[in-house]
């Protein structure tokens, strides 16, 4: 990122539709060849998972800078991207003190080079949030930096934000900041579902220890930089806990 610059967003999307074709069909992929030299997909969106992905974006816009940033690319896709946004903007009329930003998905990529600020919370279809995941994180430093959860109403899990890296698998060099501070949402989580504070200290307590760990250019993972191995910075975020 460059100097100057700053960024503190979370960005929410529907995980179970969208251009994700295994996902989108009771029976049989959402993808289809009618011919050898032609391939088709299908896109879902529905009213009741826009709704739901927007609430969850404007209820943690409100504990955080009250701003939500819909992206869509409704210029193109009328129907499903319509929808979408209708049902966000439907949504939003119950959080007026929240305010509301539009944004194509193609001009999302350029605000969040030039100017990441702007971003509080961006809600999301699940292809869009997905690539604007990515350079969120390589932006804050590299993809193995920011932490991400799958959460429903009932359940929890953490997950890297990142997905596997079979390249580089048991070479016991991957960054595995993203893992941890997935874990450190996973118990915050907790604590506002089932009303234990004991798991937001928790989770404060790992996000500050791995913020202290990577204050020190000595302690950073290959891909940052530095000499240290995934078990080495694992141990150097644990010792930090414990100080």
């Amino acid at each position: 990122m460059r100097a100057g610059k700053s960024m503190d967003l979370v960005i929410m999307r529907e995980a179970t539709e969208g251009f994700y074709a295994d996902r989108n069909m009771t029976r049989g992929s959402g993808e289809c060849m009618p011919s050898a030299d032609m391939a088709l997909a299908t896109r879902k969106i529905t009213r009741r998972c826009s709704e739901r992905i927007a609430r969850a974006s404007f209820e943690l816009a409100m504990t955080r800078r009250k701003k939500v940033t819909a992206i869509h690319k409704v210029n193109c896709f009328l129907m499903t991207d319509g929808l979408f946004l209708e049902a966000v903007r439907q949504v939003g009329r119950e959080f007026p003190e929240v305010a509301l930003d539009e944004l194509l998905v193609d001009a999302s990529t350029a605000y969040l080079v030039r100017t990441p600020e702007r971003f509080d919370v961006i809600c999301a279809t699940n292809f869009f949030g997905d690539i604007l995941s990515d350079l969120a994180s390589e932006l804050s430093g590299g993809l193995g930096l920011a932490g991400s959860i799958n959460a429903s109403a009932t359940h929890c899990c953490a997950q890297a934000q990142h997905g596997s890296a079979p390249d580089i698998a048991g070479q016991n060099i991957a960054n595995p900041t993203s893992m941890i501070l997935s874990i450190a949402m996973l118990l915050d989580w907790m604590a506002t579902r089932h009303g234990e504070p004991v798991f937001h200290q928790a989770s404060m307590a790992i996000e500050r220890a791995t913020d202290t760990v990577l204050a020190d250019p000595a302690a950073r993972t290959r891909d940052l930089g530095g000499p240290m191995r995934t078990d080495q910075f694992a141990r150097r975020v644990a010792q930090a806990i414990v100080d």
